[in-house]
């Protein structure tokens, strides 16, 4: 054997003891990280910061103060308006998976003493996709606001509109918008937060007319995909314009904050914006 060359290394065997699903690997660096450092790092890659997908329950635990979050419309269910086939079987799949009635959590919360009304949309649920449930849901969570004078955030995670409920699901678009400007009439905050990914009717709705639009660093944020887009424009898109970096530097958005920071953030935001209501 040569002096440079070595020998091949034997396959290691799967030992009966390693648990599944402990490690994962960051698409950004590649580093493989243990679950219970992410979770303690809020689902964000400690060496690169890569902001992992994080479920509304973990996120809502982030923002709320001590025992502020009360849960409204919990046992709101989707119902199967088109007559689509297996739709209510994927719905109770979805349910059982994600522990969830659907794509959207709302309630009422306190941030940092700041009074407000959130709704936190889950990707692992239908792909956060917007059904008549989701709309619903945000829809009521914004009147609540409006009637006791608190801050509106949504936190948006979505694929866009839930095909199996069609044209019901595009009317949750101009429902959701209706609400919030009525919102605005009242003189109160609506502060809107993109995740990745925020698309289709999410994006063309009320993800992108905040008071104040923030989004998670890196996170995709647009209207259809980069293929489709390419092929209706006939144009040639810039290397990542479909990110909130890119986003922000056109104006769509205000801020980028990342996970760690956003409470504090949503806390001065608050404070300032409903103040300023209060005194025109």
């Amino acid at each position: 054997m040569g002096i440079f060359d070595r020998p091949r290394l034997r396959p290691q065997e799967k030992r009966d003891d390693m648990p599944e699903g402990m490690w994962t690997k960051c698409p950004s660096c590649e580093a493989m990280l243990h679950q219970l450092d992410l979770k303690q790092n809020l689902n964000v890659c400690p060496p690169c910061g890569h902001h992992f997908l994080f479920g509304s329950r973990d996120r809502i635990a982030n923002l709320a103060d001590e025992g502020s979050f009360e849960e409204l419309d919990a046992d709101l269910i989707s119902a199967n308006p088109l007559g689509f086939a297996k739709y209510p079987e994927k719905i109770e799949q979805q349910r059982l998976s994600s522990e969830l009635n659907d794509a959207v959590v709302t309630g009422r919360l306190s941030i940092e003493g700041k009074p407000a009304v959130i709704a936190v949309m889950d990707f692992k649920f239908f792909a956060g996709s917007m059904g008549s449930v989701v709309g619903e849901k945000i829809t009521r969570a914004i009147e609540l606001a409006t009637a006791e004078k608190r801050g509106i955030i949504i936190i948006s995670a979505s694929s866009g509109a839930r095909m199996q409920e069609g044209m019901l699901s595009l009317m949750q678009m101009a429902k959701t918008c209706g609400a919030l400007a009525l919102h605005g009439e009242a003189g109160m905050p609506y502060i809107s937060v993109m995740t990745h990914p925020t698309t289709g009717g999410v994006t063309a709705s009320f993800a992108t007319i905040g008071d104040v639009n923030l989004a998670e660093p890196k996170c995709m944020i647009g209207f259809a995909g980069p293929r489709v887009v390419k092929e209706t424009t006939h144009q040639n898109l810039p290397p990542g314009f479909q990110t909130a970096e890119f986003m922000m530097e056109h104006g769509l958005i205000d801020g980028i904050v990342a996970r760690k920071d956003l409470r504090h953030k949503l806390g001065i935001l608050l404070g300032y914006l409903l103040t300023s209501s209060t005194h025109p």
